[in-house]
């Protein structure tokens, strides 16, 4: 089967049930953990590129950027400068690995309360804050509350939704976050006009509303039937299932769950039991899709978006304001998503956002060029930046239908339930160390690879897409507890998958159901 491209895992079963209100209602909640992520991707840089912030906290900056003598690709290249950015990720990094055992011993929904109460106190602290260890201090219980909602709210979210949805409704996981992405860049857009010179206080408290959201929300949360089984409340189990479900003919879904609920009791150490060959695959997507989902350079837009306008000769409100634009696009972008994601499938939206990104960056890093060249001296025409801008709204556009959302849906989705807690760790903390990385060296790259940064970030959308196109199978429509199909009818992954894993992910689940009859 060439590149893997599955219509449906032969033998994959289709479960009674339909999309009920109680279910959506309550993965619009769950997806509220995104706000948190997304206003803090695009606070930041907004934050970072106003006077009176650089003033108070990054007086070297601030002096570079008033001296119109500076290089304009390195005008705000410093290493404390971008720490402040990127601690936060670090942070989430070394959160994500305790996230996993509260989400697997407690149940997903207290992994959300507890990131998002650590998240409204880190905001509390930003916006008080009157020096640099106060707030990275801040940034860093951010980053703890990031590393606790990035982690269980994408399983939360597959694990309530029907299969044939699963897409469509976690995708409402990145929805959230490109919400709290406009909502910063327009707060930034507003209080950088605060003539007082606190408007960067604003901006930074205001971090406490979609904490506060997701924190309440989560104490309204069900747990999903797949945690409580998990945790030894079959009964439960049963009548939540019958609810999300809304049909009493939940019998196969439920024996299903329980025996895959029963293999994962066997495994003591899911951390080693991930190294396993027949996890292969699946460890595989967990490493290499969240890092090239960072190596398209998107959070290079989205949190360093006004700084990066700034740097391109945009002014100050200029550059707040094409932020806010660019914003505005993911937000649409994504939301169109939640359209084709169950009904094309994955792979074709991978494959044409990749297509899309990269011709946008040539085209974006070749203006630049023409331009600035190397010397990086001169501003650039209003006309021009409106091409410039134009360019990059549609880099978006294609990120936001295709790497954006599916970087969290499709490793959400491929984990059998032992090591899917561990799993998941693995995908937020490779996805955190690289936005760490991106953000920690995007300023210094900046500076030295100057037009050349955006070959960069193209260059790897290439090879991600060709990775997508050979090595990434279709999981639309696949129940989670027998995506084990998918990999043992891909081509090259088959390869790790023996008959006898097939027999204890699917055929067991009929023999117990047998028993039961």
């Amino acid at each position: 089967m060439a590149g893997g491209a599955i219509v449906r895992a032969a033998g994959a079963k289709e479960y009674p049930g339909t999309l009920t209100l109680f279910v959506f209602l309550t993965c619009v909640v769950a997806a509220t953990g995104g706000l948190i992520f997304g206003y803090d991707i695009g606070i930041s840089g907004g934050v970072t590129s106003m006077d009176p912030f650089l003033k108070k906290f990054f007086p070297s900056v601030y002096r570079k950027k008033q001296d119109e003598s500076t290089n304009q690709y390195c005008t705000f290249d410093s290493q404390l400068l971008t720490g402040f950015t990127s601690s936060l990720y670090l942070a989430a990094l070394i959160a994500s690995f305790f996230a996993s055992s509260v989400t697997r011993l407690f149940g997903r929904k207290w992994s959300m309360l507890g990131g998002g109460f650590i998240f409204l106190i880190g905001a509390a602290l930003n916006g008080a804050a009157q020096d640099i260890a106060m707030l990275i201090v801040g940034r860093i219980l951010l980053g703890i509350g990031v590393g606790f909602a990035n982690q269980s709210v994408p399983l939360y979210l597959s694990e309530m939704a029907p299969a044939r949805l699963r897409g469509m409704l976690n995708i409402g996981f990145q929805l959230m976050i490109n919400i709290g992405i406009l909502c910063a860049n327009l707060t930034n857009y507003g209080s950088n006009k605060i003539k007082a010179g606190w408007g960067w206080r604003l901006s930074l408290a205001l971090a406490a509303v979609p904490a506060a959201i997701i924190t309440v929300g989560s104490l309204f949360l069900p747990d999903t039937p797949n945690s409580l089984i998990e945790r030894g409340h079959p009964d439960e189990a049963k009548a939540m299932l019958r609810r999300i479900r809304g049909t009493d003919d939940v019998a196969k879904e439920y024996d299903d769950l329980v025996a895959a609920s029963e293999e994962s009791r066997h495994v003591k150490h899911p951390w080693a039991n991930i190294l396993q060959r027949k996890y292969r695959p699946q460890l595989t997507m967990a490493i290499c899709i969240p890092f090239f989902q960072q190596v398209t350079g998107i959070n290079v837009i989205m949190f360093y978006a006004p700084v990066l306008f700034k740097a391109l000769g945009f002014g100050g409100d200029a550059s707040l304001m094409s932020a806010v634009i660019t914003g505005l696009v993911l937000l649409i972008s994504t939301f169109l998503s939640t359209f084709p994601v169950d009904r094309l499938g994955r792979r074709i939206l991978f494959l044409q956002g990749g297509f899309q990104m990269t011709i946008c960056q040539i085209i974006v890093g070749t203006l630049i060029a023409m331009k600035y060249g190397t010397s990086g001296e001169g501003r650039i025409p209003k006309g021009y930046g409106v091409i410039v801008v134009l360019f990059i709204c549609i880099y978006v556009a294609g990120f936001a239908w295709s790497w954006g959302p599916l970087g969290w849906l499709v490793p959400s989705e491929i984990f059998p339930l032992e090591i899917r807690s561990a799993g998941q760790s693995i995908t937020v903390s490779v996805n955190m160390l690289f936005t760490f990385a991106i953000a920690q060296a995007f300023l210094p790259m900046l500076c030295h690879m100057k037009f050349g940064i955006f070959y960069f970030f193209a260059g790897w959308v290439v090879i991600m897409t060709i990775f997508v196109a050979l090595f990434l199978p279709e999981t639309k429509s696949v129940p989670i507890e027998e995506m084990v199909l998918v990999w043992k009818e891909h081509w090259f992954w088959s390869r790790f998958v023996a008959d006898k894993d097939v027999r204890i992910g699917v055929e067991m689940t009929n023999a117990r159901s047998k028993d039961t009859n």
